[in-house]
């Protein structure tokens, strides 16, 4: 079988052999292009605002691959590091948002839009900061509240073309 039932609300999914496998094939592709996707970014800035932005964005996306490897990794062939797995976990749920952070900050920081994008620059880090102390918190207790943050993050922030 290539996937397990779906389990209860309270509980954590556990993946197959093949899912393990495929999580740490996908994400570990990616993680040289990211670096190097980054570095060309990097160096082919311009001003001030473009170098910072690259940074942001080629840290948030290389560390979104480097973290989910490393979790995806350890959870399919350490499972004996019980805590270990579990802070990775974690880890792995909370650079989602600062993900979603950096990926804002080329479009917020470099394009003109308007008076609310001066305020969500700020913003989009302080929902990534209580998205962070949220997993802390309550860490695979209520996966629907998690999404529904996820899903808020990767939108709310978009509304900024409206004071373009």
């Amino acid at each position: 079988r290539f996937m397990n039932h779906r389990v209860p609300s309270n509980c954590r999914y556990q993946p197959t052999e093949y899912e393990h496998a495929a999580n740490c094939a996908t994400h570990a592709f990616w993680i040289l292009p990211s670096i190097l996707g980054s570095s060309i970014l990097y160096i082919l800035s311009d001003d001030q605002w473009e170098t910072i932005s690259a940074w942001i964005y080629g840290f948030g996306l290389s560390s979104l691959f480097i973290v989910s490897t490393i979790f995806h990794t350890i959870s399919w062939k350490k499972r004996h590091l019980r805590t270990v797995e579990h802070c990775l976990h974690m880890f792995d749920r909370m650079v989602i948002y600062f993900f979603i952070a950096a990926s804002y900050a080329p479009w917020l920081n470099l394009r003109e839009l308007g008076p609310w994008a001066s305020h969500m620059r700020w913003i989009i880090w302080i929902m990534a900061s209580i998205g962070t102390v949220y997993v802390f918190f309550f860490h695979e207790r209520y996966k629907l509240v998690e999404l529904v943050c996820y899903v808020i993050m990767g939108f709310f922030p978009a509304l900024v073309i409206l004071s373009m």
